[in-house]
């Protein structure tokens, strides 16, 4: 039996579709309808029900995906690791490296559970996180350097697929001895006509935050601009204005007493994160799972941890964290 046909029909089986195992393989979808009649042909049983929308493995169909996607996931690896040239030639484990591009406001902490969990499940392989801006971050994913991109706003391509990661909440970033701090809560029209640190008007951020502000009549004072989170937290821990950012990025500074996050009152604004990665070739099958584990629900900051922890001291807390794993 044929590699390319195993690895089919475990396309058409992750998928639950024809045409995107067409798609992840660069064939038709008619080869692929195919080659999954004479697996069923050879094997005597029927693999997929083709009556359900979207497509579902039959009993039979779901033990010989069992069976064959560790075969299919294994002979990938050891193939892109021989073509990378990791292979040692001495019997050892081959090390199998996940390149991941982000933008500089993924929370180093929480990628560093994400990396350590991973590591533990998967021993010998690396994964190697390089901090970028949102333009680099599309760029590495496109050319192949990096295996997905981790990335706000996502949109997909002609090639790229954005999948749905988590959506943090945006808050008011501020001085610690701004009068936000003792109000504990903020309405929007509250910013009108306040000095702000923004980001760079080329990044799609800016232009989202732009927007909500006037969509709330809003104008503020852009005083600094910036092409990353960090250099904004260190204007505002000068005070030098305030700020929209997402809660996630402020934890350290609100923690250590240098930032206030201080929620909205009368409305909610979020910032969506997602994952680019190209339609083809797709991850190989160590970044899919890396991947899988990123947008499991179990976030590693527990959706059990109360706000208040969070947010600046002095405001009432409105409850616990939402969950921010699949994007919800």
């Amino acid at each position: 039996m044929q590699f390319e046909a195993l690895k089919v029909f475990c396309d058409v089986a992750r998928n639950q579709s024809f045409s995107r195992a067409a798609n992840a393989n660069q064939i038709s979808q008619s080869a692929v309808s195919q080659i999954v009649n004479q697996l069923e042909k050879r094997l005597g049983v029927q693999l997929v029900d083709r009556s359900c929308r979207p497509l579902q493995l039959t009993a039979p169909g779901k033990a010989y995906y069992d069976g064959c996607k560790k075969l299919v996931e294994q002979y990938l690896e050891v193939e892109s690791s021989i073509r990378n040239g990791n292979g040692n030639g001495n019997g050892r484990p081959l090390e199998v490296a996940i390149r991941v591009a982000a933008i500089y406001s993924v929370g180093l902490r929480d990628m560093s559970q994400y990396v350590q969990r991973f590591v533990a499940q998967q021993p010998g392989v690396q994964v190697e996180i390089e901090y970028l801006h949102p333009d680099r971050v599309t760029e590495r994913v496109l050319d192949g350097t990096a295996d997905f991109g981790l990335i706000s706003f996502p949109e997909p391509t002609r090639k790229l697929q954005a999948l749905p990661w988590r959506d943090e909440e945006m808050v008011v970033a501020c001085a610690t001895t701004h009068p936000f701090v003792a109000e504990g809560r903020v309405k929007v029209s509250a910013l009108n006509g306040l000095k702000y640190v923004g980001f760079d008007k080329d990044l799609v951020i800016r232009r989202k935050v732009d927007r909500f502000l006037r969509d709330h009549g809003v104008s503020v004072d852009v005083v600094l601009e910036f092409d990353n989170v960090e250099n904004i937290k260190q204007a505002i821990e000068i005070a030098a204005g305030v700020a929209l950012l997402p809660l996630p990025a402020l934890q350290r500074e609100v923690r250590a007493g240098t930032v206030a996050a201080i929620p909205l009152q009368d409305a909610r604004f979020t910032r969506p994160l997602g994952i680019l990665h190209r339609r083809s070739p797709t991850p190989s099958p160590t970044a899919q799972r890396f991947i899988e584990l990123l947008r499991q629900p179990d976030d590693p900051i527990s959706e059990d941890q109360p706000v208040s922890g969070l947010y600046a001291a002095g405001h009432k807390t409105p409850g616990k964290l939402a969950s921010r794993g699949n994007g919800k």
